[in-house]
């Protein structure tokens, strides 16, 4: 399927409509002009196969799962510890316990920051692509435009030339016949004339 959907105006609008047969000749020239494989459009990039490591496959191939994210982190740390622990060891537990508490509360916080407020950044940013497609096409709409202008003038200026084309055509037709009509003649004096001088030769 072609990327390409516009159709511009290029041939003469003062020519005669071509007929059923003289269509379908230019037709059957056309595809037998067009190779059996047609290439890929310019416009699109060319093709390539993903070369992946030897390692990346076989990751793809297994099936393992895989252990990427400790899910440790997310998980609040116990201060409990054995009744024998020291007091140094009981303030580390206790900092490392606080710690990880404000963490969890941080991050509880962002998601629902996130629930309550991502709606509207992406609708933001919605917003944005919007006013970035208007512009293009609006662009669009005047690069058309200017395509229906000039194939406006085209027209113009060629039925304003349309009588005198068609009486050039009609002279260069006439002076065509006028030449023909004019070697024939030449062509058949020149017979008489070779046929004279042969009933001459024979007399002498």
């Amino acid at each position: 399927m072609s990327i390409r959907h516009e159709i511009f105006e290029s041939l003469p609008y003062i020519d005669p409509e071509p007929t059923e047969p003289e269509s379908l000749a230019a037709q059957s020239l056309i595809a037998a002009a067009l190779p059996a494989e047609q290439p890929p459009h310019p416009s699109l990039p060319a093709s390539t196969a993903p070369a992946f490591s030897p390692a990346i496959s076989a990751l793809i191939s297994s099936t393992s799962k895989l252990d990427a994210i400790d899910t440790a982190r997310y998980k609040p740390q116990s201060a409990s510890l054995p009744a024998d622990s020291s007091l140094d060891e009981a303030t580390d537990a206790l900092a490392r316990a606080y710690t990880s508490s404000s963490h969890l509360a941080t991050r509880d916080l962002n998601l629902s920051l996130l629930a309550d407020h991502g709606k509207n950044a992406w609708l933001t940013g919605n917003f944005h692509l919007e006013n970035i497609l208007a512009q293009l096409e609006r662009e669009l709409a005047a690069r058309r435009a200017e395509v229906d202008r000039l194939a406006l003038e085209r027209r113009r200026a060629q039925d304003a030339v349309a009588g005198e084309m068609r009486g050039l055509e009609e002279a260069w037709r006439t002076g065509v016949g006028s030449v023909l009509e004019t070697e024939v003649a030449v062509e058949s004096l020149k017979a008489q004339i070779r046929e004279k001088l042969k009933e001459a030769q024979g007399r002498a």
